[in-house]
């Protein structure tokens, strides 16, 4: 079984965790005691850290690409017969939880997924999303009839390769609440119930509404409120909503009457309250909602119900199993209490209506249905899905190391990334420079953006701050050289720390992780369009586009940028056109430094603009720059910095500095972006292995000790200082690397 899974608190993991054993308990008992066990791949959020009990196989970190890699080559190479994946969108890493296809692309069983949430309105990415995991599914489950229609109707799933199967729920006896009630302190008094994770979506400041005009005729009425908050709302605002709601119950005078129960509850304690509970009641805010274990739970103890009217709740409570009253409506959710405390025998036969239904749902039951569809799936399985990550991800498979930031953040201060370092130790002598903290400001929205990893965040930020203090103060050109001391060296920043700095934030702008972030970078971009056009050279105009390219993508009807963005891209072009000759399509009368990163910006220009001619430009000129920094052996042999390449003249073979197989890189993932061709990502992991040894001298350009990566290629071997912009080179390589690794890269890097 693949899902979140216990401790982490979440619907799901509870669920993966009471299937697992029930099926462990009522279909598997025997099977068990010979052969095995039930095994759970569990996936885990930002806080990464649970203590699993022995049934984990293994983990899914959910914003690592290659542990879902990894996780499945653990499935094919074990006894396991069938999957049990569960999905909803924010279980998985990536665009719409495209990192799942990490994991199925590559398994080998037969997979029968769990829909928890289906979408009446989505997005293209969200529809293609799950259209694809249920054609790589042999079966697909949902719980509710409304489920089936919507998979038909919306993402074109035939209905026969469609399960119902209701969420299971304990098998608790009908009965009395008074026995539990006295567990809870609470004897003699008429009890409402909601419980789950709490949230805005929850609803329950209405349902307070309305016990306020309730409570004065039923003064010893008691409303448990039992859950933490959600662990999604608590990162995003604390317990501003939980504090909201007590004081809202304080203002309406009800404060007695409501009991908030914040603790994450055992199944045998949930039972409980359940069974000591009158009345229960969802009053989400929601209609799209396709499933609900918490009504599903209420519904099979017998409860007295009244929800909103959500989807799950309309079909779960039809047949006089429940009310329903309209969203947000507190006078009506207050008659429908009052009237279900005042007639008690309409309540009870209510309640027997529920618990009768609910006899289907009881977990045996529900275990039996997926054991039919899993023993269905393993039989149709007559074809062996194999490797289907098509040719590109074929071609990049490779076993990448870890993505670490330990040098570059050894690297950096409270002020920002140092430029130099002596061996491996900052060298403060040089201080800082605006184009390096650029770099690293990409390194690390990139970083966030294929991994999600929150650690990077404070460096991220402080980078940012770097480039705002940069900034002229009354608008201009941003400073490049600051002294160890803080203090500029300069006024006026070289047209390429422009062109790097509009990179940076333009790709800060596309790949923000809060709103905050993107308004300052959006600010700083802005500020940066005031002296782009004065900008002169290919190189600079290069950078530049690349940030209008990722600006764009964020803020595709900004028209000033889009015009910005055609100028630049038309002479950047221009220049490509009047210095071409025979055998030199190159801009400029020599060939220096960053070189990729010119046909990468004519590439993405066209891909902006809907220009082919601009694409053709830059497909043509990387394949020549390859050609030129091919060795005889096949290797990459990048133009060193001893002399460059000069038009007419010998090329300089040495020193090769990191910066230039990482610029490549970017050029050829723009081309395999623009063109589909597989042999772009060929060159790509060739131009990758420069780093891993594979060059003129066969020597690792990497220190797997401290992260870092030495600062060039020398003809007598490496040179074994670590500075900035070898770091930030080398991570932004390995980063793409990373992101590409499929063949369909949402262009993080």
């Amino acid at each position: 079984m693949i899902g979140s899974y216990v401790p982490r608190q979440c619907g799901i993991a509870t669920f993966t965790r009471d299937l697992a054993r029930a099926l462990a308990e009522h279909v598997h008992r025997e099977t068990l005691r010979e052969e095995g066990s039930i095994s759970i791949v569990a996936l885990n959020d930002h806080n990464g850290d649970y203590a699993y009990g022995p049934e984990v196989l293994t983990e899914i970190a959910q914003h690592r690409r290659e542990a879902y890699r990894n996780a499945a080559e653990v499935l094919n190479a074990s006894k396991i017969e069938a999957v049990s994946l569960q999905h909803e969108y924010g279980l998985f890493g990536g665009q719409d939880g495209d990192y799942v296809f990490e994991l199925l692309d590559r398994l080998r069983k037969p997979v029968v997924t769990t829909l928890h949430t289906i979408l009446s309105e989505p997005t293209a990415g969200q529809r293609d999303v799950l259209q694809r995991i249920c054609e790589l599914s042999s079966g697909v489950v949902v719980m509710a009839d409304r489920a089936v229609q919507m998979l038909r109707d919306i993402y074109g799933v035939p209905p026969e390769r469609v399960w119902k199967i209701h969420h299971g729920v304990p098998d608790v006896p009908y009965g009395d609440t008074e026995p539990f009630k006295s567990r809870f302190d609470l004897s003699g008094r008429p009890t409402i119930l909601t419980f789950g994770l709490l949230g805005p979506g929850k609803g329950i400041e209405v349902m307070l509404e309305a016990l306020a005009q309730v409570v004065p005729d039923h003064p010893d009425l008691a409303y448990i409120v039992l859950g933490v908050t959600h662990p999604g709302e608590k990162r995003a605002a604390g317990e501003s909503y939980r504090i909201s709601l007590e004081s809202l119950a304080v203002k309406l005078g009800i404060q007695r009457n409501v009991l908030f129960q914040n603790r994450y509850v055992s199944n045998s304690d949930l039972c409980e309250y359940l069974q000591a509970a009158d009345i229960y009641v969802t009053p989400y805010r929601a209609k799209e909602q396709i499933t609900s274990g918490t009504l599903a739970y209420a519904l099979a103890s017998g409860r007295a119900i009244i929800s909103t009217p959500y989807w799950y709740a309309e079909e779960l409570l039809a047949g006089e199993r429940g009310v329903l009253v309209n969203f947000g409506d507190v006078a009506a959710l207050a008659r429908a209490v009052r009237d279900w405390l005042e007639n008690v025998d309409r309540r009870n036969a209510i309640r027997k209506a529920a618990y009768d239904y609910g006899r289907q749902m009881i977990w045996a039951e529900t275990a039996a249905r997926y054991n039919e569809v899993f023993n269905t799936a393993v039989r149709t399985r007559s074809v062996e899905r194999g490797e289907s990550a098509g040719e590109g991800g074929v071609l990049l498979r490779m076993s990448l190391p870890e993505s670490r930031m330990d040098h570059l953040i050894a690297m950096t201060d409270d002020t920002g990334l140092v430029q130099h370092a002596v061996f491996s130790v900052p060298d403060r002598t040089h201080g800082y420079s605006t184009d390096d903290n650029a770099r690293a400001l990409v390194v690390m929205a990139a970083s966030w953006s294929v991994f999600g990893n929150e650690s990077v965040l404070p460096h991220l930020k402080k980078y940012l701050s770097f480039l705002h203090y940069a900034k002229p103060a009354g608008g201009g050109r941003f400073r490049n050289f600051m002294s160890y001391d803080r203090r500029w060296f300069d006024h006026d920043g070289s047209d390429d720390c422009q062109g790097r700095v509009m990179w940076a934030l333009g790709h800060l702008v596309s790949h923000s992780p809060s709103e905050s972030v993107k308004l300052l970078a959006t600010d700083l971009f802005r500020l940066g369009m005031t002296s782009i056009r004065t900008l002169m050279g290919p190189r600079p105009w290069a950078l530049s586009v690349l940030g209008l390219y990722y600006f764009l993508r964020e803020f595709p009807d900004d028209a000033e940028v889009r015009a910005c963005g055609r100028k630049l891209a038309e002479r950047l072009h221009d220049v490509f056109k009047s210095n071409h000759a025979e055998g030199w399509p190159w801009p400029e009368n020599v060939v220096t430094y960053d070189n990729g990163r010119l046909p990468q910006a004519l590439i993405m220009a066209g891909l902006m603009l809907d220009d082919s001619s601009m694409i053709e430009s830059g497909v043509r000129t990387l394949e020549w720059l390859l050609e030129i920094q091919t060795g005889d052996d096949g290797v990459l042999s990048v133009i060193g910095n001893a002399g460059w390449y000069r038009k007419s003249g010998e090329r300089a073979r040495f020193d090769q500095q990191p910066l230039e197989p990482a610029a490549l890189i970017g050029a050829c993932k723009a081309a395999h972006r623009a063109s589909g061709d597989a042999k772009w990502l060929v060159e790509m992991r060739r131009c990758f292995e420069w780093y891993l040894g594979r060059n003129d001298l066969g020597v690792t350009m990497v220190d797997f000790k401290t992260r870092g990566c030495f600062d060039g290629l020398r003809q007598d071997g490496v040179n074994h200082n670590e500075g900035a912009e070898s770091v930030v080179s080398w991570l932004l390589a390995l980063l793409t690397m990373h992101e590409m690794q499929t063949g369909d890269a949402p262009d993080a890097g």
